[in-house]
C-alpha cells in the first residue's frame, strides 16, 4: 500500500502542470482514483473530482492540481522526493486522494476530493466552480490541502490585494530639481509603504500586519514623458476589507503630481477559522494517537479557504504534508515518510469524524 500511495505522489509531481495547463494532471488523477474506489471525472471546470459514498453529508477535501511556475528537475534522494508541486500542493492533494481511498463512508456521508486548478492564479477557477456546483448545498466539513506538516493543522490565511500601476510622468531635466518619471514611481510605492506601516502601528505578530510587497517595476522613456509599471502585492489581516484599502490607494495616487492609473485583481477576504469544532478535534485527536503534539498554525499567505470558507460557512481547516517554506523554491521538496504519516492521520481524523457525527 505504502508503495502504492508513493508511486503516486512521485507520478502526480512528475506531470508538470502550472496554472492553467492542468489537464493532464487532473486526468491521472481521476483515472487512479476510479481506478481507486472512487466515482470519478475531470469536471467542466478542468477540476479532477473524485466520490466515496452517497450520503447526504459531505466532506470536501479540497485540494489543488496547479503549481507555481518552473518545472525543476524531479528526483529522489533518498526518502526525499523533490519536483515542483512536491509540497504545494501535490504532497497534499496525494494525501487526500490516498487517506480516502482507504475509508468506507458509513450510511448518510460521503467523501468528495477535488483537485482544484488554478488556485496559483489570483482566479482561483477550480474552488469557484466548486461553489457554483455547491450553491445552496454546502458540504458538512471543508478540508483545504495545504501544507502545514502532519502534526499541525493551519486555521487561517490572509487575504489579498494585487495593484498593477502605472504612472505616466513629464521629463526634467536630469541635472535639474524635479523628480524623474523613474523616482516618482519610487515615491509613490514609498507612499504605499507609508500608509501601510500607519495601519499597522501597534499591531503585533504578521497575521495581523497589513504587508505590501513590490512585485514587479520597470520604467520606459517615451519622448517627453516616462512610464513606469509596478505591480503590488498586498497580504491582508482579518479586520481589513480589500474593497476599502482599493479605495484608500486610489487617493493616495489622486494625491501624486503624476498621472496614476491603476487596476486591482485578486480581492480576498482573510479567514481565520474556529478552534472548537468537531474537525479540528478529530485531527486533533489523530494527531495524538499519532505520537505528537498537535499544534495550530495561521499562514500569512492566501488559500483556497479565503474563497470558500465565508460561502460555506461551515467547519474548516487545511492539512498537509510539506514544509511550506518551501514553497515556489528551485529546492522544493517531501519527506515521503511525513507523506506516509499524514495519510495515517487524516485517514483516521475522517473516521472519527464521521463516527462521532452520526
Amino acid at each position: 500500500m505504502k508503495v502504492k500511495f508513493i508511486e503516486l505522489l512521485e507520478k502526480l509531481v512528475s506531470i508538470p502542470s502550472p496554472s492553467g495547463a492542468e489537464r493532464t494532471a487532473s486526468e491521472f488523477l481521476a483515472g487512479w482514483m476510479a481506478e481507486n474506489g472512487f466515482r470519478a471525472e475531470v469536471d467542466a471546470a478542468g477540476n479532477a473530482v473524485g466520490t466515496r459514498g452517497d450520503g447526504e453529508h459531505e466532506i470536501i477535501l479540497l485540494g489543488h492540481i496547479d503549481t507555481f511556475p518552473g518545472n525543476p528537475p524531479v528526483r529522489r534522494e533518498g526518502e526525499m522526493l523533490f519536483g515542483r508541486g512536491s509540497v504545494d500542493a501535490k504532497g497534499p492533494l496525494a494525501t487526500f486522494a490516498a487517506a480516502v481511498s482507504q475509508v468506507e463512508p458509513p450510511d448518510g456521508w460521503r467523501l468528495t476530493v477535488v483537485g482544484a486548478v488554478e488556485e496559483e492564479a489570483a482566479t482561483s477557477k477550480g474552488a469557484r466552480h466548486m461553489l457554483k456546483m455547491r450553491e445552496n448545498r454546502p458540504p458538512k466539513f471543508c478540508i483545504i490541502g495545504e501544507p502545514s506538516r502532519w502534526n499541525r493543522v493551519t486555521l487561517g490565511y490572509k487575504g489579498r490585494l494585487l495593484a498593477h500601476v502605472r504612472l505616466r510622468a513629464p521629463f526634467s531635466h536630469s541635472a535639474g530639481q524635479g523628480a524623474l518619471p523613474a523616482e516618482q514611481g519610487v515615491e509613490f510605492w514609498q507612499a504605499i509603504a507609508a500608509h501601510c506601516a500607519a495601519v499597522n502601528e501597534g499591531r503585533t505578530g504578521a497575521f495581523n500586519r497589513l504587508d505590501p510587497s513590490l512585485r514587479a517595476i520597470n520604467s520606459t522613456d517615451e519622448g517627453a514623458f516616462g512610464t513606469v509599471k509596478m505591480t503590488i502585492g498586498f497580504r491582508l489581516p482579518v479586520d481589513i476589507d480589500p474593497h476599502v484599502l482599493e479605495a484608500d490607494l486610489r487617493a493616495l495616487a489622486a494625491s501624486s503630481p503624476a498621472e496614476i492609473d491603476l487596476q486591482f485583481e485578486g480581492h480576498e477576504f482573510a479567514h481565520r477559522a474556529e478552534k472548537s469544532t468537531p474537525l479540528v478535534r478529530a485531527f486533533l485527536r489523530a494527531i495524538r494517537v499519532a505520537g505528537e503534539k498537535p499544534r495550530f498554525v495561521v499562514k500569512t499567505g492566501t488559500s483556497d479557504m479565503n474563497v470558500v470558507a465565508p460561502v460555506w460557512q461551515c467547519p474548516v481547516l487545511a492539512y498537509g504534508p510539506g514544509d511550506s517554506s518551501l514553497d515556489h523554491t528551485p529546492d522544493e521538496h517531501i519527506d515521503l515518510n511525513e507523506y506516509l504519516r499524514a495519510i495515517d492521520v487524516l485517514k483516521m481524523a475522517l473516521e472519527n469524524l464521521m463516527e462521532a457525527k452520526k
